[in-house]
């Protein structure tokens, strides 16, 4: 495919992204337009479809101090949060999410005698790799930022004993569902324990909020885990659906993001200007 709507979406407001940083001050719809060589109705046009709101108020939304205005604002409690087994599930919007975690002994064996299927596809953040097995999606991906090869090796390195098998249909439905909001989907958390009890306090925070890593520490009962709990962040498998995106520093500062904090801002934005329009 060339220049999926997807990926050139992604590739547009990466593009916006960088404009925003270096300007001195605000752009007007005609400058911005202008640094993207398209004309404001064009532009106009593709924002809307892709985030719901103008151009002028998303670029709030990409400011660096976006952040702490979400700490601010939108900061999540984990500890208040609805407390579910890691067998239950959770809603966002007319999202069902089901998990379920492989045992340790499974982690163990490291993929051996699994069969886990792949394939490729675009998101609104660009092109996105994502893996599952017959219980549900196990990794997802970004490989815009650091490319399809590097991208592909990330995923496949963390279950080395497991068969890959190209099979995108398997893993569409479930995908689809998930960028949409709507319908069901499933994971299937494949991890060492204290990095699932993490990735299951990720799944209580609402899209459009954010939480940090001392109150994840805290919520997973490990206070003075924040370093382990901010490594168990950068591990999470599963991008987006469980959201460690939405993992900040206490100071307010992003924090680092394992697909690039390019990736990071923007679904940050995303999620905080769809959940305010």
């Amino acid at each position: 495919m060339d220049q999926p709507e997807g990926r050139y979406h992604y590739q547009l407001m990466r593009r916006a992204l960088e404009t925003i940083d270096t300007a001195e001050t605000p752009l007007s719809l005609e400058e911005l337009a202008g640094e993207m060589q398209m004309s404001p109705a064009h532009f106009q046009r593709v924002f809307s479809a892709w985030v719901g709101v103008s151009p002028k108020r998303y670029q709030q939304y990409l400011q660096l101090g976006e952040a702490k205005r979400l700490l601010n604002e939108r900061f999540t409690t984990l500890e208040t949060a609805q407390t579910v087994g890691l067998s239950g599930g959770g809603r966002l919007h007319d999202l069902f999410l089901r998990w379920e975690a492989m045992s340790p002994g499974e982690f163990a064996k490291k993929g051996e005698g699994l069969t886990i299927n792949y394939g490729w596809f675009d998101t609104p953040f660009g092109e996105t790799l994502v893996m599952g097995t017959e219980r549900g999606i196990c990794g997802m991906g970004f490989a815009e930022e650091m490319g399809r090869e590097a991208c592909f090796d990330d995923l496949t390195q963390r279950w080395p004993k497991a068969d890959f098998n190209e099979a995108p249909e398997a893993l569409s439905g479930w995908l689809k569902a998930g960028i949409e909001a709507k319908g069901e989907t499933a994971l299937h958390l494949m991890g060492a324990p204290f990095q699932i009890k993490v990735w299951e306090a990720l799944l209580q925070v609402p899209s459009g909020h954010v939480t940090t890593y001392g109150e994840i520490a805290n919520a997973i009962g490990s206070p003075k885990a924040v370093r382990a709990v901010g490594t168990a962040v950068g591990r999470n498998p599963v991008s987006w659906l469980i959201p460690c995106h939405r993992a900040l520093r206490k100071s307010g500062a992003l924090g680092g993001y394992h697909w690039g904090l390019p990736v990071k801002r923007a679904l940050l934005a995303w999620e905080a200007a769809r959940e305010e329009a």
